[in-house]
């Protein structure tokens, strides 16, 4: 990748929705290359894939939770398990495998704390845990989908 490219994802990242028209003109390309290196990005897997980002309290979801879970149990039966259990929560919108104390850690959003213990009953009754610990957010100081693109070598 070169600085164009570079130029080109950071304007995709703020608005995927320009037509390649204008974004070859913000980095100085015309347009037939400028699809192209959209297109190559594509094939490379750095663009894995283009969304519409909705706002939560439109939609209803704008409670966030983020959730610590602890488990006594490493194995990959167990894992497969839980892993298929939090999966088919749609409220579940991340989940990650972590290091440290904490196991999974979950962001979850819902409308309110009663769809939140819905939420909760859910992932309980799908595996066995050591501990589920809830936190909900007070404020959002920050939300970002774009990656910092500084360290693209």
């Amino acid at each position: 990748m070169d600085s164009i490219d570079i130029r080109i994802l950071d304007i995709l990242q703020q608005d995927a929705d320009l037509q390649v028209a204008e974004v070859a003109q913000r980095v100085g390309l015309s347009t037939t290359p400028c699809w192209r290196r959209i297109q190559r990005l594509k094939e490379a897997g750095v663009i894995t894939r283009q969304v519409a980002l909705l706002d939560a309290q439109k939609v209803n979801v704008g409670v966030t939770v983020f959730v610590s879970v602890r488990t006594s149990t490493h194995t990959q039966e167990w894992f497969d398990t839980f892993k298929a259990t939090v999966q088919a929560i749609p409220e579940v919108v991340e989940f990650y495998r972590m290091s440290g104390d904490v196991d999974y850690l979950l962001r979850v959003v819902v409308p309110d704390i009663a769809a939140y213990d819905r939420v909760y009953k859910r992932l309980i009754a799908g595996t066995q845990l050591h501990d589920v610990s809830s936190s909900f957010a007070m404020e959002e100081l920050k939300l970002t989908t774009a990656l910092p693109l500084s360290y693209v070598v």
